[in-house]
């Protein structure tokens, strides 16, 4: 890939990361709240809906240019030479890579907009520097391993469709897809990939809005106000525990930490 090519994709990724994320912004707000383990309500409902959107402003444009200069790059060093049957899988490798790539930017990001998509009384930099203060720089990336785990299959879906339905709509039409179709193709496949996808991003969202929490209950077995207390399989990291359990108990012998 020549390198004017490789800024172009990396300008280009950016500039459409950041438009996608800041016009649906307000629908992102909902989703997380709906995803939230307090529910939509105690979440802040449809109040405040674009709290967060700093860290999602500051947070797009390097997240979507690390992804496409990866996704690019990749693309172009696997598909010299390769059957048109392999494209698929070139695809799929080319996605995959750019979304592990692109995750160390997003999920910092991802966290302090999610906290403060579901505590809208809170300012950015006050999540920010709470969550500093208490969970360290491990805290930013709380949930990044359930981050690849549901972006991986997303890219997985929805890339591969992308480029297949503009090569079958650039077949029918006997030239190439203009933008406006490709934006379709688009949609369609991210639609598709989304809807599949839907029980890991639950994963993911209950994940980043956990906060560290001391593995030792009050001594009275009440928990602390406005804290999450999680299994720890859940504090884990573990996708599937994040659906699969309900209720937020301290359940483990205690150990210390700095938040208490």
């Amino acid at each position: 890939m020549e390198p004017c090519e490789s800024w172009a994709a990396l300008a280009a990724g950016g500039v459409a990361g950041v438009c996608v994320d800041l016009i649906l912004f307000p629908l992102d707000t909902v989703k997380t709240r709906l995803q939230s383990p307090q529910g939509f309500r105690k979440a802040g409902g449809f109040r405040g809906i674009y709290a967060g959107v700093p860290s999602a402003a500051i947070g797009s444009f390097p997240n979507a240019a690390a992804f496409f200069i990866t996704y690019e790059n990749v693309k172009s060093v696997l598909h010299p030479g390769s059957a048109s049957y392999l494209s698929p899988a070139t695809h799929m490798v080319a996605a995959s890579l750019g979304e592990v790539v692109a995750c160390l930017i997003r999920v910092p990001s991802e966290v302090i907009k999610q906290r403060a998509q579901v505590s809208p009384s809170s300012t950015t930099l006050q999540i920010l520097s709470h969550t500093l203060y208490h969970e360290g720089i491990q805290g930013l990336y709380r949930g990044y391993k359930s981050t690849v785990l549901r972006e991986i299959p997303f890219s997985l879906v929805q890339f591969p469709l992308w480029e297949s339905l503009k090569d079958l709509w650039s077949w029918k039409q006997g030239h190439v897809v203009d933008s406006w179709q490709s934006a379709v193709c688009g949609a369609f496949a991210g639609g598709f990939a989304a809807a599949v996808t839907t029980p890991l991003d639950v994963a993911k969202t209950r994940i980043m809005l956990a906060k560290l929490v001391c593995r030792r209950c009050p001594a009275d077995g009440s928990h602390q106000p406005g804290r999450l207390h999680l299994p720890w399989d859940i504090r884990e990291d573990s996708p599937a525990a994040a659906l699969t359990q309900p209720g937020w108990s301290c359940r483990w012998p205690p150990k210390s930490c700095r938040s208490c």
